[in-house]
C-alpha cells in the first residue's frame, strides 16, 4: 500500500462500537475492584497482555513520553509496576511525582485510565517480586542499562554475557540497588465503554479531599 493510498483510507478507517450499555448500577464498589473484574474479563477472552498499560510521563520541561509496560500489582493503594531506577520514565517520575496510565483493551471497545501520585514500592515488595522473575529477565535486569545510547547490538549481547558469568554458580540473584518497583495512587480513575454512534459511556471515580470517591458520568 503506498503512502498515498493509506492517506486517503485513513478517514474511513472506523468501527461502529456495539457493546452493551455500562451504567452507574454495573460498577463494582471500587475503582480496584472494577479495574480487576475488567482485567480478568480481557484475560478470560484471550487479549494479549491483558496486563499491559500505556504509561505517560513528563520531564521538567513538560516534554511528555509514553510507553507500554505491564503493571504487576493492583490492591486499593494503587497499580504498580517495576523498573529501572534510573530510566527515562524513572527520571519524569522522580521529577514530578505524577503520572498516567492507560489500559487499552481494544478488541472488548474498554479502556481505563488512570491519573495520580506516584510513590516508590518498599525494598520488601521489590524483593518479593524480583524473587518470582525469570533467572533470565534477572540477568537482563543487571546488564542493562536501560535508556542509555548503546553504539551497537553486541554491546548489550556481550554485556549480558558478562553478567551471566558473573552470576553463574550463584541460586539466587540479588536484586540490583537500581531496580524495583513503582506504584501509581490514583485520584482519578475513568472507566470507558465502546457505544454506537460514538455516544460511548465513560464513568470516573474521583476521589474528593476527605479521601472519600464520588462517581461521575462524562460526555462521550
Amino acid at each position: 500500500m503506498s503512502d498515498s493510498t493509506l492517506d486517503r483510507s485513513l478517514p474511513r478507517m472506523r468501527i461502529d462500537y456495539e457493546s452493551r450499555p455500562f451504567d452507574v448500577d454495573d460498577l463494582a464498589g471500587t475503582w480496584h475492584e472494577q479495574l480487576a473484574a475488567w482485567m480478568d474479563a480481557a484475560r478470560e477472552a484471550g487479549v494479549p497482555e491483558p496486563n499491559a498499560m500505556v504509561l505517560a510521563t513528563a520531564d521538567e520541561h513538560g516534554v511528555p513520553s509514553s510507553r507500554t509496560v505491564l503493571c504487576k500489582g493492583l490492591d486499593e493503594r494503587g497499580v504498580v509496576l517495576y523498573t529501572n531506577y534510573t530510566s527515562h520514565k524513572s527520571r519524569d517520575l522522580n521529577l514530578t511525582r505524577v503520572a498516567s496510565v492507560t489500559f487499552p483493551w481494544f478488541a472488548m471497545q474498554r479502556q481505563v485510565q488512570l491519573v495520580g501520585r506516584v510513590e516508590r514500592c518498599t525494598d520488601a515488595e521489590s524483593d518479593a517480586y524480583w524473587a518470582g522473575r525469570p533467572r533470565g529477565s534477572q540477568l537482563g535486569a543487571w546488564a542493562s542499562a536501560q535508556s542509555t545510547v548503546v553504539a551497537r547490538r553486541p554491546v548489550l549481547d556481550d554485556a549480558l554475557r558478562t553478567v551471566t558469568q558473573r552470576f553463574d554458580g550463584v541460586e539466587e540473584i540479588p536484586r540490583p540497588p537500581h531496580w524495583g518497583g513503582w506504584r501509581i495512587v490514583p485520584w482519578q480513575v475513568e472507566f470507558w465503554q465502546g457505544r454506537s454512534d460514538r455516544m460511548h459511556d465513560r464513568l470516573r471515580f474521583d476521589q474528593t479531599r476527605d479521601e472519600t470517591w464520588q462517581i461521575r458520568r462524562l460526555a462521550p
